[in-house]
């Protein structure tokens, strides 16, 4: 890393994870407001929201096959681009068919900046300190999320359009735009890992390997941390409107604890390995979710405590775990546990989106109104999501286990 300015490309890797949890965070924070404008249902939101998470798998896959060849320059160049004409399109989509467009460009520049920096900080640290700058770069996207949640709900306070709050997710994009403009990236040193035929062999069967069967598994344990994380936060507006508290402060509770967990999270990695991590956290997200589907009023900032303890640390151990555990799979591999994520929470929102329409049909159909009446279509939903994490809390144990089985048995090389 001497041909480049390593602090700077850190930096701008972090502002362009910024951009990411500004449209997550502002766009959950405008969906009672788009509903209004456009005479959307939740099942319409949630079909945008699919838009949102079903451009990011897509461009994290396409990018992670491309890395070595086109760099991450390249791919972040794409990144802005997109970003740019997603908000644009975004403030001037007219109805329900412009925001699918809008929102997929948007989600398509979020996974160009995963497939692009997440390999680019695994490929020029190694252990320790990659497990630290891995934790510390994905701690912007909750921490972004605190600073979007915030604006979001100042702006809406004060009656300022959906639009005025897009406009406001360009600033961090520029800020990138800027901090890269210019700069040399590093590349993978290891021809190994750059290949991409040895990097298929090491996540599918088309040469079976020790790797393939732990690369597939990480790949199913993702689709639900993925959804465990995002399913009540991306839906928390809608589902926590009536519990007595303020959905866009518990919004950024739960993102300003996963930020200083995140920031934190290489010594306590380090302590206790990313598997008991991930197993402790997906404990702790089922009761967090559990939580949030009985409780009211001022419990539900303890039940966003919990929660964001939870979550803290599944996306960027995941992450880590592939790069470290399973590194013949190289930025690819990174790039598809993480689409498959993404994926999985773009399949999952229409989903969620309909179970809404449909608790709050049930609760009608009793006899409640009003607010009793949207509580209760939240908490039912909730109470689904409960699932998700639930399955984790097996899968992990397995996985802890397994990994400790074959570190013994281990190489010097480190493979499991």
């Amino acid at each position: 890393m001497n041909d480049h300015n390593p602090k700077r490309l850190f930096y701008g890797s972090c502002f362009a994870l910024i951009t990411t949890a500004f449209s997550f965070s502002i766009r959950a924070g405008i969906l009672p407001q788009l509903a209004e404008t456009f005479n959307l249902s939740a099942t319409q939101l949630g079909f945008i929201n699919q838009m949102f998470f079903l451009g990011f798998p897509i461009s994290m896959v396409l990018g992670g096959i491309f890395y070595s060849t086109l760099g991450p320059k390249r791919i972040m160049i794409f990144a802005f681009f997109a970003h740019t004409i997603g908000i644009v399109m975004t403030i001037y989509a007219g109805g329900y068919v412009g925001l699918l467009i809008s929102t997929l460009f948007i989600g398509l520049g979020n996974g160009c900046t995963e497939a692009a920096c997440n390999p680019m900080i695994a490929t020029a640290y190694t252990g320790k300190l990659m497990n630290t700058l891995m934790n510390r770069f994905h701690m912007w996207f909750p921490g972004g999320i605190v600073i979007g949640s915030l604006v979001s709900l100042a702006m809406t306070k004060m009656n300022l359009g959906w639009e005025a709050q897009i406009w406001v997710i360009m600033i961090p994009t520029l800020i990138y735009a800027y901090l890269f403009y210019g700069q040399t990236f590093p590349k993978p040193q290891n021809l190994e890992i750059t290949s991409l035929k040895s990097n298929l062999k090491a996540m599918a069967p088309f040469g079976f390997n020790v790797s393939t069967p732990l690369f597939i598994f990480m790949c199913v344990c993702m689709t639900l941390t993925a959804i465990s994380e995002f399913g009540p936060t991306q839906w928390a507006q809608l589902v926590l409107a009536k519990s007595g508290a303020e959905p866009m402060v518990i919004l950024a509770l739960i993102t300003g604890l996963m930020a200083v967990g995140r920031y934190f999270g290489g010594e306590f990695v380090h302590k206790f390995d990313q598997t008991g991590v991930l197993l402790g956290s997906a404990i702790l997200t089922t009761i967090g979710i559990f939580l949030f589907s009985t409780q009211t009023g001022a419990m539900a900032y303890i039940a966003a405590i919990i929660f964001a303890t939870g979550v803290c640390y599944f996306w960027p151990n995941m992450i880590g775990f592939t790069a470290e555990k399973i590194p013949l799979t190289g930025a690819i591999g990174m790039s598809v546990v993480g689409a498959c994520g993404m994926l999985s929470t773009a399949i999952w929102q229409p989903v969620i989106g309909s179970w809404i329409d449909e608790a709050g049909a049930e609760a009608a159909a009793t006899g409640l109104q009003g607010d009793a009446l949207e509580l209760a279509a939240g908490q039912a939903t909730l109470q689904r999501m409960i699932i998700f994490p639930a399955i984790l809390i097996v899968l992990f144990t397995i996985l802890l286990f397994w990994v400790r089985s074959r570190r013994k048995a281990a190489s010097p090389a480190g493979a499991v």
